[in-house]
């Protein structure tokens, strides 16, 4: 017959598993100690870094974007603190005074663009509105989504969308593009000549012609398309998507 556990037995057990227990716990409180010793070296190193290279880190985009790699691979945004270090490196004053740049463009070209602007049309742009003043700090377009990001305290009246294969597109009205209206657009720049018609769509997309009717009508009442009946079919062009005729234009 087998015998069962006695209470001084249990209780035994019990003391092993509370020592087992209080000594992972001493470990795990250990190895954290250790990982925010090791991020705070990490941090002063990213600091020291960023203080002898500050000019090329400014002004040089490859250099600023590797910049800002070492910084999310610790956790640290140089463009949330407003005091200390990060402050001085000028990197928050360098995206504020892009955003602000960002709104006036996008905001002086509404008219003409029904609020969305093809992002290299936006950084030809922002070069040319920057001026020779400025000429020493290259932007790049990811430059531009960084500050662009920030513009999100406003709301949704600054939007970024992908529409195709490495191709940006920046709202700067309120509200959001549907589904559907991304898909007309995103239809539109991928064929390459910056406009769809009903057949293009129920073609391309699959839709039935009631519905890319209905489609095309939504973006041309905000907006955004402007309408060509002047062919043996009526054509939807998107002026945010032919960025070199805007000059001519504006």
């Amino acid at each position: 017959m087998r015998r069962r556990a006695g209470v001084g037995a249990i209780q035994k057990q019990r003391l092993e598993a509370e020592k087992y227990k209080d000594k992972g716990t001493e470990l795990q409180e250990s190895q954290f100690e250790q990982m925010v010793k090791q991020m705070e070296a990490l941090k002063e190193n990213l600091e020291d870094f960023a203080s002898k290279h500050r000019n090329e880190i400014k002004k040089n985009p490859s250099f600023r974007r590797q910049f800002q790699e070492m910084c999310a691979a610790i956790g640290v945004d140089p463009l949330s603190s407003g005091k200390g270090f990060w402050s001085v490196l000028g990197m928050g004053d360098f995206y504020y005074e892009l955003s602000v740049q960002v709104v006036e463009v996008c905001l002086a070209h509404n008219h003409i663009t029904g609020g969305l602007m093809d992002l290299d049309e936006l950084r030809n742009r922002l070069v040319a509105a920057r001026g020779k003043s400025q000429i020493h700090q290259e932007i790049t377009n990811e430059d531009i989504l960084i500050a662009t990001k920030k513009l999100k305290i406003f709301g949704n009246g600054f939007t970024v969308y992908s529409v195709g294969k490495s191709r940006h597109m920046v709202q700067s009205i309120p509200g959001e593009l549907s589904l559907q209206e991304t898909a007309v657009l995103t239809a539109a720049s991928n064929q390459g000549q910056g406009f769809v018609t009903v057949a293009s769509l129920v073609k391309d997309l699959g839709w039935t012609e009631i519905r890319a009717q209905q489609a095309v009508e939504k973006v041309l009442g905000e907006g955004i398309a402007w309408l060509d009946d002047q062919g043996p079919e009526k054509s939807y062009w998107f002026p945010s998507l032919f960025s070199g005729r805007l000059a001519t234009k504006s």
